[in-house]
């Protein structure tokens, strides 16, 4: 009895031994697996970037799908800053941090591509707006235009011409129109086509000049009634971007301005309203 008794206690301490070194060697395993996903997150962490992006108001609801697109494609995270061209163009001259500029116009980007805060041959056509004129009201806007001339409204919104070239747009459209003199007395400017757009949909103005991509989803007018206006009455709305010098030779920044050109992004913009 007592020998069996030795025997079953020698064995226990034999499965003890056998666990302590089999849990030690799991522990190891563990500490070694933990250690590979830290230094993979390490790495990870250290490929993905930030890109601080200035965009041009028109273009906010695209753009910030596109990022979305983007951030979730590369890993990459694009930081949006919205607001008229003329006015992210004087934060960029003040030492603003940007990377990239997506401006609503043509000028802008040449114009810093020359004074050397924009890097040479990397501007580049992102979309072509349209000009819309829009009411939150159902039936106010006739298909043609014809209320500027009818003069069926009190105030009408536009985007400050000397900044945002939406305004400059809606500027031309009504000389071409013949209808500025007349209609000066009405115009309500606000400061970019955001603003004119929150000036109309609060009915502080019974219309107004706005982005195409403002009002419409999948390929129809959210709300309101609308026209858009014929291409023959104003400049191309070619919205360019280029690359500033903060941005020179990141990688995250070469990857947003690939994807801003790529299939993926082009549906989403198509969508807005914009022709590419």
């Amino acid at each position: 009895m007592y020998v069996g008794a030795s025997a079953a206690g020698s064995a226990t301490q034999e499965d003890c031994y056998t666990r302590h070194l089999l849990s030690n060697r799991v522990i190891g395993m563990g500490r070694l697996l933990a250690y590979v996903l830290m230094m993979f997150g390490v790495a990870a962490g250290a490929s993905a970037a930030q890109v601080s992006v200035a965009v041009a108001t028109n273009f906010t609801a695209p753009m910030r799908e596109i990022a979305a697109a983007f951030a979730q494609a590369s890993g990459h995270q694009a930081i949006l800053v919205f607001g008229a061209t003329g006015a992210l163009y004087a934060q960029i001259n003040n030492g603003a941090p940007f990377q990239l500029l997506l401006a609503a116009d043509r000028a802008t980007p040449a114009r810093l591509e020359r004074e050397g805060r924009g890097l040479k041959g990397s501007r580049f056509t992102y979309a072509i707006g349209q000009l819309v004129l829009w009411s939150a009201q159902p039936g106010l806007v006739d298909a043609h235009g014809e209320i500027l001339r009818t003069g069926r409204f009190e105030r009408l919104a536009l985007a400050n011409p000397k900044l945002a070239p939406y305004g400059a747009a809606a500027i031309e459209t009504l000389t071409r129109m013949g209808q500025l003199e007349r209609l000066k007395s009405r115009l309500v400017q606000a400061e970019n086509i955001t603003q004119a757009y929150q000036f109309v949909a609060t009915g502080n103005a019974d219309l107004g000049w706005v982005a195409l991509s403002q009002v419409m989803a999948d390929g129809q007018i959210k709300a309101g009634s609308a026209w858009v206006v014929p291409g023959n009455l104003h400049a191309p709305i070619r919205q360019d971007g280029v690359v500033l010098i903060g941005g020179k030779d990141q990688p995250a920044v070469a990857a947003l301005v690939e994807f801003i050109g790529g299939d993926r992004a082009r549906r989403i913009i198509r969508g807005y309203g914009y022709e590419r």
